[in-house]
């Protein structure tokens, strides 16, 4: 079954960013023979010289190598594949947090709902959908932390599934 490919992004970029994550994740382990340029791009859908730019990429980038007469192999260079993990980490982190910001919450706040997620997964997120006063006043802090995350859930899922994409 062909790769689902974006309109928006280079087809070759899609695909190096596809095998650049299954390798950091372990899809592909390292040390690893690729399958041939044809095969990959058959699995893929695409024309095979699209498949030959990304793999050239992922060269470049020092996650592939080619053995002259026995074809494309992943790295077994772990330090490279650690650096480019935390890159990849930082980049996310960033993009979350920026998100997060312009939806107008402190750093304090995005720790705390990490440490709810972290504690009570989902769960932490969920709204209660209760009849309640229209002018209720929040008293206590176990409350008013009930409050900042009930105000965060949908937006924080949405922004958990887009840092996924």
């Amino acid at each position: 079954m062909a790769w689902n490919f974006e309109q928006d992004k280079p087809i070759y970029i899609q695909i190096v960013n596809r095998i650049e994550l299954g390798i950091l994740s372990g899809e592909y382990k390292v040390g690893t023979k690729l399958e041939s340029v044809r095969d990959l791009a058959s699995i893929a859908g695409v024309n095979p010289n699209t498949m030959q730019k990304a793999l050239q990429e992922l060269e470049n980038m020092k996650l592939v190598h080619t053995q002259r007469t026995s074809g494309r192999y992943i790295t077994d260079d772990t330090i490279i594949i650690g650096k480019l993990k935390i890159k990849m980490a930082g980049e996310k982190i960033i993009t979350f947090i920026d998100n997060m910001k312009k939806l107008g919450f402190t750093m304090e706040e995005i720790e705390n709902m990490i440490k709810a997620y972290h504690e009570h997964g989902s769960e932490a997120f969920e709204i209660k959908y209760e009849a309640a006063p229209e002018k209720t006043e929040i008293t206590d802090n176990k409350t008013k932390e009930t409050a900042k995350r009930t105000k965060a859930v949908g937006n924080l899922e949405d922004l958990l599934k887009k840092g996924e994409n």
